[in-house]
């Protein structure tokens, strides 16, 4: 199996990039939890301070506390650290990844925007028709989960579901290779937290109305998107979003 092969889902790296931010950025002595990451991700400082195109004694003075990280200085860190593991075929973020507990191929895109966008802006970017309820002028969506809908129905537990919301609820939900759209708003109708909005894409017939009815009960607008493919669909929401805040990292 090549490197390529074996490189873990884009939103798992996102994840993972974003957690190791958090737990530096909360950390009392940062410096510690600088160290802490690099040596857990088997990284000299010369590796991480090549990576960086910095001095060795930078990470040094960093790690002991005599200098503290910024946004950006972390952002690049990080950004090394997965550099190194992605040279060595992603061993630790593999296994970092495991801790997530989501089956993979279950979610093809999961990003955040950058600023929160109107729930007319998504139907508008998914080419979507509004199946139920009029959408709520002062709802917002702050972000985007694309998933297998006969893979997350089949697989995943009440607790794995919980993770298709990424960072926060008020997100929309997209179920792609559905054919009635029953099944999505059942999961969603058994689900104490819902998204902002769900989309559904692939049916070919008649939406099931009893998916209009739940959606309906649960006051989650339903909407249909009739973009032509999964890929264009992708394509036209990662438009919505600036590339330098989706991810911490890109090969």
């Amino acid at each position: 199996m090549s490197k390529l092969d074996s490189r873990p889902e884009d939103y798992v790296i996102q994840i993972i990039a974003k957690r190791i931010a958090g737990d530096i950025v909360y950390a009392d002595q940062p410096g510690r939890a600088l160290r802490k990451w690099r040596e857990y991700f088997r990284a000299s400082q010369s590796d991480v301070a090549k990576n960086m195109n910095v001095a060795v004694s930078v990470i040094s003075e960093y790690e002991k506390g005599r200098r503290q990280p910024g946004a950006r200085f972390i952002r690049r860190f990080i950004n090394a650290l997965l550099a190194i593991d992605a040279e060595r075929g992603w061993p630790r973020v593999l296994e970092l990844s495991r801790s997530l507990g989501l089956p993979p191929g279950v979610v093809l895109d999961m990003r955040e925007f950058e600023t929160p966008l109107s729930i007319d802006e998504i139907v508008s970017l998914v080419k979507g028709v509004v199946l139920s309820l009029e959408i709520p002028v002062d709802r917002k969506v702050y972000g985007y989960t694309v998933v297998d809908s006969i893979r997350a129905i089949s697989t995943l537990s009440g607790t794995q579901f919980y993770m298709l919301l990424g960072l926060t609820s008020e997100r929309a939900l997209i179920f792609t290779g559905v054919r009635l759209g029953r099944s999505p708003m059942v999961a969603v109708r058994v689900s104490p937290v819902k998204p902002s909005l769900v989309i559904i894409h692939g049916p070919r017939e008649n939406v099931d109305p009893l998916a209009i009815e739940l959606a309906r009960l649960d006051r989650v607008p339903l909407v249909l998107s009739l973009a032509r493919g999964v890929d264009e669909l992708i394509k036209s929401l990662r438009r919505s979003t600036q590339e330098a805040n989706i991810a911490f990292y890109s090969v």
